[in-house]
């Protein structure tokens, strides 16, 4: 780790009184800190992970506990797995994650599961009852119009 590298990342943190350390540069579109780690942008949070921390373990995702995403505290992030990161999420997926049945009524249950990425990138769970259904269905039309 350099130590310029580390200066400049630090210059551009803002302590909150929440703790936070919040981000004073560059966001996406999502709201994410960006930051220029070697010659690679990275997400702000990613960077401040493996700066103050070490590396990210492969396969995993850096949350945020606090839900800022300008937050770069590593005391407020922690390496997760993507399905945590989803079912910890305010987005649609993480508040579906409390629901004990799919919208046809089929239970949640770990062998009726699978998370489904739609062509926007949003992962999703998804019933395989309801997704076995479906393609039974698709058969049978497609055997009907040959």
């Amino acid at each position: 780790m350099k130590q310029d590298t580390l200066e400049r990342f630090v210059s551009y943190v803002d302590v909150c009184e929440s703790g936070c350390w919040e981000w004073t540069r560059a966001l996406d579109r999502k709201g994410y800190g960006q930051f220029y780690l070697g010659s690679a942008m990275t997400g702000a949070h990613r960077a401040s992970w493996q700066l103050l921390v070490g590396p990210i373990p492969v396969g995993l995702q850096i949350d945020h506990l606090c839900r800022n995403r300008r937050c770069v505290n590593p005391d407020h992030l922690e390496p997760v797995t993507v399905a945590e990161n989803v079912s910890r999420s305010h987005a649609a997926t993480g508040r579906g994650r409390a629901a004990a049945h799919c919208v046809h009524g089929h239970e949640f249950t770990q062998d009726n599961v699978f998370l489904k990425t739609d062509r926007s990138g949003r992962t999703r769970r998804a019933c395989r009852e309801c997704n076995r259904l479906y393609l039974a269905r698709r058969r049978a039309q497609k055997t009907v119009a040959a």
